[in-house]
């Protein structure tokens, strides 16, 4: 049972920095080096300098880009460029936003939320995470002592019983505002009503909570407080952590999965390797696992290629791109396909074989088309993109693929698997600057 609680967060006051559009950025992991350096020379006390802060000549394990983080927030919260709230509060968070020309807004609450290891509480992962990432977050949130960004927490909730409880609260109150790169528009209230954080917390504690972003994020968290729970013990002679000591808690972004402003992109493939010469052969290949219909000629069929895939809303249905022939093959799974994808994908349960990402790397790719270990492709989200990445003439073969649902996260999350790579994207990324949390 997941414990929600308020806290007494840390974040910018804008009668020192101006602006909080000058101050956020996204998560360190979208950020490339151009736009590191772009939010460098846009404020000097945007949040990258904690977040993600440059390698820089001469740096050694006394001094560092860790350590330069550090260095910052201390001095930020010293000259009152970043505050702490008076009492704490729950952060009601909304994001708004276009895609493809539609607006949506995105709703939910910033919260402290006790860790759990996965597997042991309810608390589920559905991404594998890496080594490198973890240390990396691990060495900053050691030197800073804080949460410097949010993970991303689902949670059912199909009469969005706990966002109307939270909108209620502040309706009628300005919020901090702030617009990101993007064009994304985050809106902020600290609400320090302790009967309501009180409601939330006993609605939310039955339910689960399924991680959409921010894995690394987690499981570095829960490192994180084993080293602090080791070296309290050994400085009050064996003594358990205090169930209240700040570290046993991650600052979470959660977000109803009923939500309306919950958008999964899909991300689609442009592949440099398996090349595939024509749609002629690529039905050869496909055999009888798949029924073909031949869907349009050039790049920039892709727009009508995947209206056709959209509107059938099935997971099993691909956009497949030969550009030997310029030509796009509509495929569809068929029961000996499923069965097929049964045999190869064995070692995974029927949720995670259902998946449109699953069936087109196990069974199109590696077992159809004989492509077992291939170059990573290029991911992209949008079609223009697609048709972008097809024009370049770099890629022999792409696929259009639809996005696993939020019920298949549940799904698959359920089971104790992990997703396949690159099989969900949530748009936007939280805004990171909004609120830190202190760990001490």
């Amino acid at each position: 049972m997941p414990t929600v609680a308020p806290l007494r967060g840390l974040r910018y006051d804008p009668k020192h920095v101006g602006a909080l559009s000058q101050v956020i950025a996204p998560p360190y992991d979208v950020i490339d080096a151009a736009l590191q350096t772009r939010l460098y020379e846009q404020h000097p006390a945007n949040v990258i300098r904690i977040e993600l802060n440059r390698e820089e000549p001469g740096d050694s394990e006394r001094s560092n880009k860790y350590t330069r983080a550090a260095k910052f927030l201390k001095e930020w919260r010293e000259q009152g460029v970043v505050m702490q709230e008076p009492a704490a509060v729950l952060y009601v968070y909304h994001q708004m936003f276009e895609v493809e020309g539609r607006k949506h807004v995105r709703r939910g609450v910033m919260a402290r939320v006790r860790l759990e290891r996965f597997g042991t509480g309810n608390i589920h992962p559905h991404e594998e995470t890496m080594s490198g990432p973890k240390q990396d977050r691990l060495l900053l949130t050691r030197a800073c002592r804080a949460n410097l960004s949010q993970v991303f927490g689902l949670y059912p909730d199909p009469q969005g019983e706990v966002q109307a409880l939270l909108d209620a609260a502040v309706k009628g109150q300005p919020p901090l505002e702030a617009t990101d790169h993007l064009g994304v528009s985050s809106q902020m209230w600290p609400l320090a009503d302790e009967a309501v954080a009180a409601k939330v917390a006993g609605l939310m504690g039955p339910k689960p909570v399924f991680i959409a972003d921010g894995h690394h994020r987690y499981e570095t968290a829960c490192n994180y407080r084993d080293e602090v729970a080791a070296a309290w013990a050994t400085e009050h002679g064996g003594a358990e952590l205090p169930a209240d000591h700040p570290a046993n808690f991650v600052l979470m972004m959660l977000v109803g999965m009923s939500d309306p402003g919950l958008i999964v992109l899909p991300t689609h493939r442009l592949f440099v390797q398996p090349a595939v010469a024509s749609a002629d052969e690529l039905r050869a290949k496909l055999g009888d696992c798949f029924t073909t219909e031949a869907a349009g000629t050039g790049p920039a069929a892709a727009d009508a290629v995947w209206g056709l895939i959209e509107a059938e809303d099935e997971q099993g249905t691909l956009g497949l791109y030969t550009t030997g022939d310029q030509a796009w093959t509509l495929a569809r799974i068929t029961p000996a396909g499923r069965a097929r994808m049964d045999a190869v994908a064995s070692d995974h349960g029927p949720a995670w074989r259902n998946l449109g990402v699953s069936i087109l790397h196990r069974l199109v790719i590696g077992d159809l088309l004989g492509a077992k270990e291939i170059p990573t492709p290029g991911y992209v989200h949008l079609v223009r993109e697609v048709v972008d990445g097809l024009g370049s003439g770099k890629y022999p073969f792409a696929a259009l693929v639809m996005p696993a649902t939020v019920d298949d996260i549940k799904q698959v999350s359920e089971t104790g698997e992990r997703m396949p790579a690159k099989s969900t994207y949530f748009y936007p990324k939280l805004a990171s600057g909004l609120v830190f949390n202190p760990l001490e």
